[in-house]
């Protein structure tokens, strides 16, 4: 029977960086790699917060993508 073991987890950081012409907003994204697969959702909203404040521009969104290996 196939399994699926965890191989990555990143965490995307989206910053709202101005509007367009049409007075639309403008994101951008950081990637951050390498995140602990075991890390709650307090502690990625944590981390997120830390880095927003080293950015001129909010933080918009912030997601959590985990990478997953099936073995057969």
């Amino acid at each position: 029977m196939a399994q699926t073991v965890a191989a990555a987890t990143s965490l995307r950081i989206y910053f709202e960086t101005g509007m367009n012409e049409k007075g639309d907003p403008i994101y951008k994204s950081k990637t951050l790699s390498n995140v602990k697969n075991s890390a709650t959702a307090d502690q990625l909203h944590q981390a997120a917060q830390a880095f927003g404040s080293l950015s001129e521009h909010p933080v918009n969104s912030v997601q959590r993508n985990d990478t997953f290996d099936v073995i057969a």
